[in-house]
Order: C-alpha cells, then structure tokens, then sequence
C-alpha cells in the first residue's frame, strides 16, 4: 500500500508544478489554490508512505517520478523540446526509480 501512496504522492507532485505554471507568480486564485492543495497532498501521501518505507528510497522515488512526469506533462501542455535525448533521459530516471522499488527491502 505503502507504495500506491508513494506512485499517488508522486503525481500530486507533477500536479503542483504545472499549477505554479500557471499561477503566474500566485497572482491568479484558482491555480494557487491547486498548487497548494496539490502540495499539501502530495508531502502528505509521501510522509504517510514513508512510514512504511526507507526515507531514501520514498524521497528519491517521490522526486524522481514526480520530475519525469513533469517533464512529460511540460512536453504535451507547454511544447517543451521532445528531443530524443531529453526523451532517453527520462527513460533514465524512470528506469533507477524502478530500480529503487525492485531492490527495496520490505
């Protein structure tokens, strides 16, 4: 379960960087308040999961996934470079990150 939450935590946090995308600088109401709910969750899912789990692997699997899917989601919503070696890269990270979950003792 612990890892569910990890994986959820994670996407709350793509969720609050593309919601200070668009609050231009917490001038504008409705993005602010997402980034802050998107941010309360997602610290909150992480600290939930890392009871359960090393904080190393929690933190890094929790960033890692979290700044793959932002750069994903910066690619489709923002036509961000979607060069191959920008793509490959995020392979990287994702591929360590599941390396994290693999070798992780329980």
């Amino acid at each position: 379960m612990a890892w569910v939450l990890l994986i959820i935590a994670a996407g709350f946090e793509c969720g609050w960087a593309v919601a200070l995308k668009y609050t231009e600088g917490f001038t504008r109401l409705w993005p602010t308040v997402a980034f802050g709910a998107c941010m309360l969750l997602s610290v909150g899912l992480l600290g939930r999961a890392a009871r359960d789990l090393p904080i190393g692997t929690a933190y890094a699997v929790w960033t890692g996934l979290g700044a793959a899917a932002t750069a994903i989601v910066g690619m489709i919503l923002f036509d961000e470079s979607k060069d191959w070696r920008r793509v490959v890269c995020l392979g990287l990270v994702l591929t360590g990150t599941a390396g994290l979950k693999l070798f992780a003792r329980s």
